[in-house]
């Protein structure tokens, strides 16, 4: 009596199957610093040490540098590298950061029409939207009070979102991959 074949659906739970994913050489996971006290009230300065390739990903990482403010030590993120980022430059992240390549603000404090990436789904979650190479979101307008963006995700589709709720201003890397 011979069984019959697994199905492929089965055959993805188990362990050690061809359906698992190759991440040993991973840099390290592309999210935005913890949401704290300097970022919802102020901003935080950090720096650009390197730019990175993280096997897997489209778009390159940037190590960013930042001071901690509430001990004597340096903590490093890595954040998705946007078009433009280079090795140096100082990173703004906050309520109160400047519009420029690469900072980090609050979906409000940006104007309609702004091309972001790798905005937070929940205030503190550390961004999931439009992290791959060549896409964007874009901001599309605001509420009359402020409280709500209207953004549209690289796949067409408008949503909602709390004007909390943080990105990183331009596009990323390899833009031109959509361009051609």
């Amino acid at each position: 009596s011979k069984m019959g074949r697994v199905p492929r659906s089965q055959r993805k739970g188990k362990q050690k199957s061809i359906f698992k994913s190759h991440n040993f050489h991973r840099v390290a996971p592309a999210r935005f610093r913890v949401l704290d006290f300097a970022e919802r009230h102020g901003y935080i300065k950090g720096v650009i040490r390197e730019i990175i390739h993280d096997p897997g990903r489209g778009a390159p990482l940037a190590r960013v540098v930042f001071r901690d403010p509430y001990r004597y030590r340096l903590k490093s993120e890595h954040y998705i590298a946007a078009e433009g980022m280079y090795v140096g430059q100082f990173v703004y992240c906050g309520k109160k950061a400047g519009l420029a390549i690469g900072n980090v603000l609050p979906v409000s404090s940006i104007p309609e029409g702004t091309a972001v990436i790798n905005v937070e789904s929940y205030t503190g979650d550390r961004g999931q939207f439009s992290r791959a190479s060549g896409t964007s979101a874009v901001i599309i307008g605001h509420s009359d009070d402020g409280a709500k963006t209207r953004v549209r995700l690289p796949s067409g589709a408008r949503f909602f979102f709390s004007s909390r709720r943080r990105h990183t201003r331009f596009l990323p890397v390899s833009w031109a991959r959509r361009c051609v």
